[in-house]
C-alpha cells in the first residue's frame, strides 16, 4: 500500500470518528427578572441566594441534557423596567422560562408571556390580581387574599382586634390589599377606620404618623415592601403610634425581622416545612446554612423551587424527545400533579397557583416565631 494512499485511509477514518463523536449538549438558559439595584435590592439578593443553589444542585446531579444558566435582569421593581427585561429575555435570549417578581412588574410582563409563549414564574409577588394573568403566568407562592383569609380571622376572632388603619403603597399590590380589607374585615365584624395611599418612593412619614394617631386604630396593617416598610415602621413608632403592626408575607424579611420597633408584629406567609427529613429539603437547608450562615426565607425557597420545577418539567421533555418550550412546559405541568419541592409535595390550581397551607407569623427577632398553621 502507497504511503499517500494510507494518508487518504487515514483521513478518512479520522473523519468517521470525529463525525461519530457526540455533539457537546448546549447551554439552556432561563431568565430571572428582579430588583437588582435601588431600594428593593434586598429582594433581588434573596431571590439569587437560593437559584446560586439551584444551578449548582440542578448542574451536579446532572438533571438537564446541558448546563443551566440563569440570566439576570434589573427591574429596580419598576413595570417598565420589567418590560425592558423581558422583552430582552425573550427576543435577544430566546428564554422559554422567566421567573419574576413583585406585583407591578409582574403584571406588566404577563402580556409579554402570553404573546410569546414564554412561562413567567413569580415566586415574590403577592397581588390577588395575579392568579389572573393567563396560561403562561404561574405563581409559587400563595397571594395576598390567600395569605389574608387566615391572617384576618386570626386578629379578629382570636386576638380581638376590631379597628384597622391601612398604609398602602399606590401600586396593584396595595390597590389588591385595600380591596380584601375592605370585604374581608366587615363580615368579621371589624371595620377599616382609615386608609392612606402612599408613594412608591415615599420615605418621609412623620405627618402621617399624627393621622394614624387620631384614628387610633388597633391594628396599622402594612401593604409596603422593601425599605419603604422599614422607614414606616421606625418613624411611626419615633412619632408615638403604638399600634401593633400587621402584613403580608413581605414581613418576613430579614430587615423588618431584626427591627426592634416591628417586635411583635403578625404576618402570614405560606407554611413550609423545614423541619421536614425528606433528602429534597434536607439538601437545600443544609447547603443554604452552609453557604449563606443562617436559614432560607420562605422567598429564597419558592425561587429555589421554581427552578427546580423547571428542571423537573424540562427533564420530562428531554426523556420524551420534545424540545424545551414554553408550550411543552405548560402542556407536561399540566399533566403534572404534583411536584416534590422543599417542605413536601404541592401542586397548582386551575390557574396555575400554588396550593399550600399558611402561617401565621409574629416578628419575635430571630426570623418569626409560629402561631397558627392552617389551610387556607
Amino acid at each position: 500500500m502507497s504511503n499517500c494512499f494510507k494518508g487518504v485511509v487515514a483521513s478518512l477514518v479520522l473523519g468517521l470518528v470525529v463525525t461519530a463523536a457526540p455533539a457537546q449538549a448546549e447551554d439552556i438558559s432561563i431568565g430571572g427578572i428582579f430588583p437588582l439595584s435601588g431600594p428593593n435590592a434586598i429582594y433581588g439578593e434573596i431571590f439569587q441566594s437560593s437559584l446560586r443553589l439551584a444551578e449548582n444542585h440542578i448542574r451536579a446531579d446532572g438533571m438537564l441534557d446541558g448546563n443551566l444558566r440563569i440570566l439576570y435582569e434589573d427591574s429596580q421593581a419598576l413595570p417598565q423596567q420589567a418590560v425592558l427585561a423581558m422583552n430582552k429575555l425573550v427576543s435577544v435570549n430566546s428564554v422559554p422560562f422567566v421567573m419574576s417578581a413583585f406585583t407591578g412588574p409582574s403584571k406588566a410582563i404577563a402580556p409579554i408571556a402570553n404573546r410569546t409563549k414564554t412561562v413567567v414564574v413569580n415566586g415574590g409577588g403577592v397581588g390577588p390580581d395575579l392568579a389572573k394573568l393567563g396560561e403562561y403566568f404561574w405563581n409559587v407562592i400563595p397571594l395576598a387574599n390567600t395569605e389574608m383569609r387566615s391572617l384576618l380571622p386570626y386578629m379578629v376572632r382570636e386576638r380581638g382586634y376590631k379597628k384597622f388603619a391601612l398604609i398602602y403603597v399606590d401600586d396593584p399590590l396595595g390597590e389588591g390589599v385595600r380591596e380584601v380589607l375592605e370585604e374581608q374585615l366587615p363580615k368579621l365584624g371589624a371595620s377599616l377606620v382609615n386608609d392612606y395611599s402612599i408613594p412608591a418612593t415615599a420615605q418621609q412619614f412623620g405627618g402621617l404618623a399624627a393621622k394614624i394617631r387620631n384614628d387610633d386604630p388597633d391594628v396599622v396593617f402594612l401593604a409596603s415592601y422593601g425599605d419603604q416598610q422599614v422607614q414606616i415602621i421606625k418613624q411611626l413608632r419615633q412619632n408615638g403610634v403604638t399600634a401593633l403592626f400587621a402584613s403580608y408575607s413581605a414581613f418576613s424579611t430579614p430587615s423588618v425581622q431584626a427591627l426592634p420597633e416591628a417586635e411583635g408584629a403578625l404576618y402570614a406567609t405560606q407554611a413550609i416545612d423545614f423541619e421536614a427529613k425528606d433528602a429534597f429539603t434536607r439538601r437545600f437547608i443544609d447547603d443554604f446554612k452552609a453557604a449563606y450562615g443562617k436559614m432560607p426565607t420562605v422567598y429564597a425557597t419558592n425561587y429555589y423551587n421554581a427552578a427546580m420545577i423547571f428542571a423537573m418539567l424540562g427533564k420530562e421533555l428531554q426523556v420524551q424527545g420534545k424540545p424545551i418550550t414554553g408550550e411543552n412546559l405548560l402542556e407536561q405541568r399540566r399533566k403534572t400533579k404534583s411536584f416534590a419541592l422543599v417542605g413536601g409535595s404541592v401542586s397548582f390550581d386551575e390557574q396555575g397557583t400554588l396550593i399550600a397551607p399558611i402561617q401565621i407569623m409574629e416578628v419575635d427577632g430571630s426570623g418569626g416565631n409560629v402561631l397558627k398553621i392552617g389551610n387556607p
